[in-house]
């Protein structure tokens, strides 16, 4: 045995927001790429010799497609391996892992109800890094004054926007 860990599995998948990318090992996520312009682009983003394409969760990657096309899917069950964490993240990821579809929170009110008051700013870091976006839904953290804020993925915030249209849409 030679201690190297095993390949991670890449599925690469068109949907009504792009092209995605689902990254994991067979049980858990690794990281999620969302609204890219090409299959191509997911794969340049992922840039791993330690990555084999697979459809390795098919029920999920239907999930996403769903969720894309405008209906409520919740992905709670879903497991994740999250990079390692400072405490800070951890407890900024899961209250953000908690709000619901079609709703929004703001960077303030995630950091006073994870009891760190005046780390807005550093919320918006941690979600800036989230590497498994609409699994935890950073696209709902928006700016106090109701302003997007930034988004990270391709597109940046059109794509934000987008996202909480198609769920406001689902719920209305």
């Amino acid at each position: 045995m030679n201690g190297d860990a095993p390949p991670l599995l890449l599925s690469v998948f068109p949907t009504s927001l792009g092209w995605f990318g689902l990254l994991g090992d067979g049980q858990s996520v690794h990281g999620v790429q969302i609204g890219h312009p090409s299959a191509a682009s997911v794969r340049r983003r992922i840039r791993s010799d330690s990555t084999r394409e697979s459809d390795w969760d098919p029920e999920l990657r239907s999930r996403l497609e769903d969720f894309a096309a405008g209906q409520a899917i919740d992905f709670d069950d879903v497991e994740l391996a999250l990079p390692p964490l400072t405490n800070f993240r951890f407890l900024v990821m899961k209250h953000v892992r908690q709000v619901g579809y079609g709703q929004t929170t703001s960077y303030g009110e995630v950091a006073r109800k994870i009891g760190r008051p005046g780390a807005a700013r550093a919320v918006g870091t941690a979600m800036a890094n989230n590497t498994v976006p609409i699994l935890i839904p950073c696209h709902r953290v928006i700016a106090a004054s109701g302003r997007l804020g930034g988004f990270s993925a391709p597109r940046g915030t059109r794509l934000k926007q987008r996202l909480l249209d198609l769920e406001a849409n689902a719920i209305s």
